[in-house]
């Protein structure tokens, strides 16, 4: 369609454009039914300053199809693919073969739930940025965080470990709301998970989450497939005490099981939780 001469488009009143950027200029005009079809044809080829000022144009731009009656089925769909394909883009491919799995979970976390009730969701976060940021530090890839559950995996078993304690270090020295004294339990295993897609399955992711559930707060506990790993590797400024060979759930053999010894750790913890 031809464009609007410079004098019709200046008599326009601002709720007439899907988007005026911060200098002021205004596009996509959406004052009638041709403009608005138009509109959803060029949408995708407009360079919006931020994701804030794209989806507020892409609201007025549908409202405006929704009062001319028009149904913008080609505009969906294309935003779709457009969605999927930045997906596509930020996934992450995640290591295969020989890897160490770390697994996490917050001690007595459903006390807590009880006692913040919504807050709970503030700590969750916080707790999920220290392991984040931990993680990353350490080369990790973060893998899946639900509830008060955090997986995340490495190439390395001694980057795990690096990674484990810098977390513990952080949380168990951070001040939490209502002064909780926030732990969080640390397992790790060493194995050859089958990947999936965007996740990992079989029996070492299996033995890596019976690792961290047998653990205490403030403790991180791995298998002797990680121990060795590690020692075999990057010896230097971590320690193992030896926990003995432990029955896991679920699983068919003993598993001999190490706490991790660094600076800035509780050394002293309960017998493991088997």
């Amino acid at each position: 369609m031809p464009p609007l001469a410079a004098k019709e488009r200046a008599a326009l009143p601002d709720r007439a454009f899907a988007y005026i950027d911060s200098q002021g200029r205004r596009r996509l005009p959406i004052h009638d039914a041709a403009h608005v079809r138009n509109a959803l044809v060029r949408f995708g080829q407009v360079a919006f300053e931020d994701e804030k000022a794209r989806e507020q144009a892409r609201l007025r731009l549908l409202n405006a199809a929704k009062k001319f009656k028009i149904v913008p089925v080609g505009f969906i769909a294309g935003q779709l693919q457009q969605q999927r394909a930045q997906r596509d883009e930020t996934l992450v491919q995640l290591p295969s073969g020989f890897v160490t799995m770390l697994m996490t979970d917050i001690e007595g976390s459903t006390a807590i739930v009880q006692r913040l009730g919504e807050r709970y969701r503030d700590l969750i976060d916080g707790v999920w940025d220290v392991l984040r940021h931990a993680v990353a530090n350490a080369g990790g890839h973060e893998v899946e965080a639900r509830a008060d559950e955090f997986f995340a995996v490495f190439e390395s078993p001694r980057d795990a470990v690096d990674a484990a304690i810098a977390l513990q270090q952080t949380i168990l020295n951070r001040t939490w709301v209502d002064d909780l004294d926030v732990r969080v339990r640390v397992g790790i295993h060493s194995g050859y998970p089958t990947s999936t897609s965007d996740n990992y399955i079989g029996m070492d992711v299996h033995t890596a989450s019976r690792i961290c559930s047998v653990g205490h707060g403030g403790q991180v506990v791995v298998s002797a497939n990680t121990r060795e790993g590690v020692k075999a590797s990057a010896p230097h400024g971590v320690q193992f005490k030896a926990l003995g060979a432990h029955r896991l759930r679920g699983l068919p053999e003993l598993v001999e099981l190490y706490q991790v010894a660094a600076k800035g750790l509780p050394s002293r913890f309960p017998p493991l939780r088997t």
